[in-house]
This record gives C-alpha cells, structure tokens and sequence, in this order.
C-alpha cells in the first residue's frame, strides 16, 4: 500500500538510489496559496547533511510541483511532486547484495517479494519519508484558514532528556559505530472538538497507524499513554468545568473523537539498523554471516523523524475535517 488517505490523499513513489522521490496528493481542497517555497522548509529540516550527527548524505531535496496549481493557488485537482537524488552512491552497499542486514526491512521484503533493492533499502529507506514530508507540508498549510498549527520535538534520546546530553549520546554512538533511539513528541493546537468517528473510525486510531507507517516508530501513545495504566481513575480523569476541560490526561481524544484540546503524540523510534558494529546475520542462501554496514546513515534517528510526524498527523486531521465537512478554507471559489 503506498496510498495514504481517505479524502486528502497522497500516494508516494521512488527509491533511495533511484531517480527521485516523491509524491501526488489528491483531495487537495481548490483556492489553497502553495508554492515551492511553502514546502521546502519542511524538507530542509529533514534532509540529510546538515550535521556530524546525521547522515553524511548531501542532499539539497528541492522540490518541483508539477501539476495541481494555477496562478499560484491549488486547482483541486491532484498535485505532483518530486524530490531528484542528486547524492547516490550505490556501490556502498555492494556488499549487501545478498545478505540480510539485522534490524531492516531486508529480510521481510526478501519473504515478501522474492526480491529487494539493496542500494539503501529502495523502498524501505527513510529517504521515502521525504514523500510524506512534502505532502504533509501542503496539509499544514492547508490547516492554516482554521488556526490549526503543529509542532513537534525530540523529548528524549537514549534515556536522555537534557539536549546537551542527548547530543553526547548521539556523538558516543556515531564514535563507537553504533545507534540509539529517542522520544518524539508532536503537538497540534487549535484542532475543533468532534473530529473522529466511534469504533472503527477513531481519530486516535489514524493517528497511531499514520505514526506507525513511519520507518523505525515502534510503539505510539496518546496523552498519558502506557502510563495510563498506573493511574486510578480519579487522577486520569480529566475534570470539566464551565470553561473547559481543566487537564489533557487524555491527549486531546475520547471516544476515538477530538475534545478541542491539544492532540499530543509520542513516538518511540528505535535505534537506526544499519551500523558499523559486526553483527551476525544470514544471506539469501541461509548460510551465516558476520557484517558491518558501511555508507552514510544516522546514529539517531530521532531528529529527522520529527517533520515526519508533523506532517502525518497534519494529514490526518485534514482528512478527518474533510471527512466531517469541517474544512474551512481559503475563500469561495472562483
């Protein structure tokens, strides 16, 4: 499945060593400002070769859109955009070619398909998140009419939670050829109350499977999260008064249906696979293996996750306004 979406949607295309990159959302609601330049920061804050603590990939990852807009606003109709890779070097990962690296998606895709793109992971690279950044940044500004805004950091790296800190445990990973994970925290403020349906269609539901597609979220919470489950009932409450709820306990959802307050979302993101470590691993003959993966890659992942969620969950709260007929938009047509 590459389409995400019920309503606004984006489908996305390319491979780490390909071409390009990039997606087409369609649903995008007419009269909407967009240009490059409403896109681009988004992907300058996940893109590559910005610092010693990330990917030595060099990427400018300017975006085109090719269609969907006129005279500077969106048409309404589906809206191409492309990432070119500028900065490949396959033959890092010649070594690859038959062995299944632990902790990537090598393995499941050998099972799957019979077949994998060993340059980078194809498919399975975090580069696919790029697709999702660009097509969330036209969601974040669709969202702008309606005072919608969402923001997301890094709350903890490695067991760390002081920044200065959190970077040593970046720089003493990348030293020793190894990775850590962290926390990603992601805030949308101005979201109305009844967004979401009962049961099935629960908001907190698109929200955790919006986070889980990302590459590397293994595990998604809502407020308090798991740490609900060590709560009595009179402290998880969130109390209401005549001027609203006086607590978030909840984070924003009840019901599977927005209460008006902040959406709050955490990511745990695992540590990045590919590392320098030797490890022991099998190839596509289940003979056993010992490997290091050599190429550019992050020691954490973390950072550059957090523009992807952003952008996720700016996707799913338009796709739920839209659903409800709750889109406010930039004006009347024509």
């Amino acid at each position: 499945m590459n389409t995400f979406g019920r309503n606004f949607r984006c489908t996305t295309f390319g491979e780490s060593h390909g071409l390009a990159v990039g997606a087409v959302v369609d649903g995008c609601p007419p009269n909407v400002p967009l240009a490059e330049a409403d896109i681009q920061p988004y992907l300058d804050r996940r893109r590559p070769g910005k610092s010693p603590l990330a990917s030595g990939r060099q990427e400018a990852d300017r975006v085109e859109i090719l269609s969907g807009i006129f005279e500077g606003k969106t048409t309404g109709a589906p809206i191409a955009l492309l990432v070119r890779n500028r900065d490949v070097r396959s033959e890092d990962y010649d070594a690859l070619r038959d062995v299944f690296r632990p902790g990537h998606a090598d393995y499941t895709w050998q099972a799957k398909y019979g077949l994998r793109d060993h340059r980078g992971g194809g498919r399975s690279s975090g580069r696919e998140t790029l697709a999702r950044v660009a097509a969330g940044a036209v969601a974040i500004r669709c969202l702008e009419p309606s005072g919608i805004t969402v923001r997301g950091r890094v709350v903890e790296v490695h067991a760390a939670t002081d920044p200065e800190t959190m970077e040593a445990e970046i720089r003493a990973a990348r030293d020793a050829g190894d990775s850590v994970g962290g926390i990603v925290e992601v805030t949308a403020s101005g979201c109305p109350a009844g967004l979401g349906d009962p049961v099935f269609g629960k908001l907190d539901a698109a929200i955790a499977g919006a986070m889980m597609g990302i590459g590397a979220v293994k595990g998604v919470e809502l407020g308090e999260g798991f740490g609900a489950a060590r709560f009595f009932g009179s402290e998880m409450n969130d109390p209401i008064t005549a001027e609203g709820f006086s607590s978030n306990h909840a984070g924003g959802v009840l019901g599977g249906i927005s209460t008006g307050q902040d959406i709050v979302v955490r990511l745990a993101v695992k540590p990045t696979p590919s590392i320098r470590k030797a490890q022991r691993t099998v190839d596509i003959a289940g003979k056993e293996r010992e490997i290091t993966v050599e190429g550019r890659h992050d020691p954490c992942i973390a950072p550059r996750v957090v523009p992807v969620a952003e952008c996720m969950l700016a996707m799913v709260i338009l796709d739920a306004m839209l659903e409800q007929g709750k889109y406010r938009g930039f004006g009347a047509m024509g």
